[in-house]
């Protein structure tokens, strides 16, 4: 029979000879099919995975949580035209600057750039972003350099074969081990999603921080304004009664007055003083609060606040916007909490499922350092991994059922902070409001205080009345023009209240850049 096998003499390539064709293959041949075989191990130990999932038991572990809307909470759309509309536009984010004071933009520029809390929110954002370079590692190939060099004694008595049982020897390792986690399930894109979310709600707090921090700064320096003109007033008042006494004094002399009037009139200059000396007290605590928020103690002592009347009122919306729960950096760091925790209960689910990795290495091991770096000391290995939870005593459900509850805690702290979000916007509003209908009624009465005061001037000067009356009628225009500095620094306070709930020219955004993201979700 003959053999129609072609016998002809063949080109060997270098280092390959006809006997040992089938042990010393080319190295780019070699490659190809551990190639081969690597890939076809991954597809099997794949499917097989695929079919080990049904192991995965979750029933019952479901999140009772969820998230409350603009329309359950009552919010109403804007109107798309008119002056409204205007009001309610999103603000600026420098919102200081509207009301026109120079000192106020300087305070504010010094605690934005000092402040331990607001330089605390910013460490925690980095914190928080560098939790995310860590997940995104988990999702790319790892590559490892290793270095051993042992010197040892093996035992005469164990498993090692002589010459080297009872001998003493040097060995050493060098290789590059290399390992991919096959993310079949998604665990760590689940991982890197939620660490994306808690870098965004790092990003919120910050912003959060920065807007709590300029409204305390702009309400102080209100207060301290306020405290200012209340004090001029207390001066005010107290040389008034002083010139009271002095009159009433003058008439016990001339017998028209008695001892008791004398002596109501000695009282009110204790008082007085004291109210002066309080103020003054109250003052002094609030330019210590102001250092300290602007990162200096000592920032604020010598400060002399400007006149209530050169400030400007700044326009904000008079209502409710629909968009509010978009507008607030505690809102959205609320949500973004949401979104992280919802990407832990995917985490934790993925958990039950078999974790697949490929792995390899290549490198030199042998006995005798000499020996290391020979041809005949290579060694390399490349193949898939499997692990597969079968039994755990019930800890992956716990887990998961301790990741659901933190995804419903998430989303009840949302649910409260647009609760609270809406009942403070509420709040701000109907306060300016009522302050406005107040500041209209307190100027009637200061209006007719004074008419009465000048009145009492006019006779006073036309010999039909004594200064005493001058003086009695010049004590409730003092008093109104407290109660005026009051309203006024009430209307300055709650509009930084309103401007902080309507979000304070907060604009949702993402810590990590459009591209960078782009980027992870890619891997």
């Amino acid at each position: 029979m003959t053999n129609n096998t072609c016998d002809f003499p063949r080109a060997s390539a270098p280092g390959v000879t006809p006997g040992n064709a089938g042990q010393n293959l080319p190295v780019w041949r070699a490659s190809f099919r551990m190639a081969l075989v690597a890939a076809a191990s991954v597809v099997a130990v794949g499917l097989m995975a695929t079919g080990l999932t049904g192991c995965a038991d979750m029933s019952g572990i479901t999140p009772q949580a969820s998230l409350r809307d603009a329309p359950s909470l009552g919010l109403k759309a804007n109107p798309d035209s008119g002056a409204q509309a205007t009001a309610q536009a999103p603000l600026v984010a420098e919102w200081w600057r509207d009301f026109g004071d120079e000192q106020l933009n300087t305070l504010v520029a010094q605690a934005l750039q000092t402040s331990p809390s607001l330089k605390l929110a910013q460490a925690r954002l980095a914190r928080a972003q560098a939790v995310i370079e860590v997940a995104d590692a988990a999702t790319l190939p790892q590559l490892t350099g290793q270095l051993d060099l042992t010197r040892q004694r093996y035992t005469a008595n164990g498993a090692v074969p002589p010459p080297l049982a009872g001998s003493i020897r040097e060995s050493g390792t060098a290789q590059l081990n290399a390992s991919w986690e096959l993310d079949f399930f998604g665990k760590n894109r689940a991982a890197l999603d939620a660490a994306l979310g808690s870098a965004n709600a790092a990003e919120a707090d910050a912003q959060a921080a920065r807007l709590l921090l300029a409204s305390n700064v702009a309400r102080s320096y209100f207060q301290l304004m306020r405290l200012n003109e209340q004090a001029n007033v207390a001066r005010r008042t107290l040389a008034q009664r002083e010139e009271t006494l002095k009159l009433v004094r003058d008439r016990v002399d001339a017998g028209l007055d008695t001892r008791l009037e004398l002596r109501q009139s000695e009282g009110g200059l204790p008082e007085a003083r004291l109210q002066l000396e309080t103020l003054l007290e109250q003052m002094a605590l609030t330019r210590n609060a102001l250092g300290a928020l602007v990162g200096q103690p000592d920032g604020a002592a010598a400060l002399a606040p400007s006149a209530q009347a050169a400030i400007k009122n700044v326009a904000v919306s008079a209502t409710i916007p629909a968009d509010l729960l978009g507008r607030r950096a505690d809102i959205a760091a609320a949500r973004w909490r949401v979104e992280a925790s919802s990407k832990d209960v995917a985490n934790a689910k993925t958990q039950f499922y078999p974790n697949i990795n490929l792995v390899a290495f290549a490198g030199f091991s042998s006995i005798g350092l000499g020996n290391l770096l020979d041809s005949g000391s290579r060694q390399w290995g490349v193949g898939p991994a499997l692990r597969l939870p079968i039994f755990d005593a019930g800890r992956l459900r716990a887990n998961l059922r301790g990741k659901t509850a933190d995804l419903d805690a998430a989303v009840e702290s949302y649910n409260a902070a647009v609760i609270d979000a809406v009942r403070d916007v509420a709040d701000q509003v109907a306060s300016s409001q009522a302050i406005v209908r107040q500041q209209t009624e307190q100027r009637a009465a200061q209006d007719a205080a004074e008419s009465a005061y000048d009145i009492a001037v006019q006779r006073y000067k036309a010999g039909l009345g004594n200064y005493l009356n001058v003086l009695t009628a010049e004590t409730s225009v003092l008093a109104q023009r407290r109660l005026a500095v009051d309203l006024s620094a009430r209307a300055l306070d709650t509009q930084v209240a309103l401007i902080r709930a309507l979000g304070g020219g907060y604009t949702p955004g993402q810590s990590v850049p459009a591209e960078r993201q782009a980027a992870l979700a890619t891997h």
